[in-house]
């Protein structure tokens, strides 16, 4: 199959690729970096987490199987000489403030942060957003098979064992698996820990695109603070936190194997797509645009700096 030939009005020969030859062409479309659209980024991820919540409440708690986990996990980290999660709850329980602040800190930042994240991205990195996204997206989604095939009780759940619920003891507003709103949110479906898994996501992308030290500093120190926090407030053992970190390496993997790349080695910005030279074949561009054809709104070469 050859090239076919299109003539442009000035006579001369345009040589445009075959359709037989442009069959590689359309993964390579789909992959490439382009500028992320508002209402449909917000439909994806509203359906996604609707998709997300339902599927996970709607797997079989297993009550018992989850209890039976929990202790197997609790005599596994005493094995290892690592069951420190009472200890540490006990400890920050007796300081009210601190438990009532990260009772708060479990409830919301695990939306905010993540949610925060993706606008920074979308405003500030759009040609690394969709790679970024997919992480996000992958690393949810392997979770749910976590849930259903390991259901594990959290520690505040446990049988025989003196783990403060600190949301029902302080009466704070916060887990969907404590007071009035058990009933809501499937309660055995500790492993692995997403607020581990968004939380390092968010961490790692603030730490490998931002360019403020401090920004960066705290990319970093979010999901060690997070790691804090679901052990003290007894919603999940030490080990749930390294199967949401196996998740997350799981959804880097799927976005390196579709876009051949991590997030932060494409370009930071996508040039918006430019219109067929009148007259020219298919598939021609126009001239590259002008500076004032750039998009009026975009800030200047150094993007990383507005976390």
């Amino acid at each position: 199959m050859g090239e076919a030939t299109v003539k442009s009005l000035e006579g001369r020969t345009a040589a445009t690729p075959s359709p037989m030859q442009d069959g590689g062409g359309v993964r390579a479309r789909l992959r490439a970096p382009r500028r992320p659209r508002i209402w449909f980024e917000i439909l994806l991820i509203g359906v996604s987490y609707w998709t997300y919540s339902l599927i996970r409440n709607a797997v079989p708690e297993q009550k018992a199987q989850a209890l039976r986990n929990a202790d197997w996990i609790w005599q596994a980290e005493e094995a290892l000489g690592l069951a420190f999660e009472q200890s540490v709850n006990h400890a920050v329980n007796s300081v009210t403030w601190l438990i009532v602040s990260m009772n708060y800190y479990y409830a919301t930042l695990h939306f905010i942060v993540t949610i925060g994240v993706l606008v920074w991205l979308y405003r500030w990195q759009p040609g690394r957003y969709a790679a970024s996204r997919t992480v996000l997206f992958a690393t949810t989604g392997v979770a749910l098979v976590g849930y259903y095939l390991y259901p594990l009780a959290p520690p505040r759940l446990m049988n025989g064992q003196s783990f403060v619920d600190t949301v029902l003891v302080h009466h704070t507003w916060g887990s969907m698996a404590s007071g009035n709103l058990k009933n809501m949110s499937n309660q055995y479906a500790a492993m692995p820990s997403m607020h581990i898994g968004w939380s390092l996501w968010s961490g790692l992308i603030i730490f490998a695109l931002a360019t403020v030290p401090w920004a960066r500093i705290l990319g970093l120190l979010y999901p060690v603070a997070t790691l804090v926090v679901i052990v003290a407030t007894a919603n999940h053992f030490w080990l749930d936190a390294v199967g949401g970190m196996i998740c997350l390496a799981f959804g880097f993997a799927v976005s390196y194997f579709w876009y051949g790349s991590l997030p932060q080695g494409l370009p930071a910005r996508v040039e918006p797509a430019r219109p067929v030279a009148q007259g020219g074949g298919a598939g021609q561009a126009g001239p590259p645009p002008s500076e004032a054809d750039r998009d009026p709104a975009a800030p200047a070469e150094k993007v990383g700096s507005g976390t």
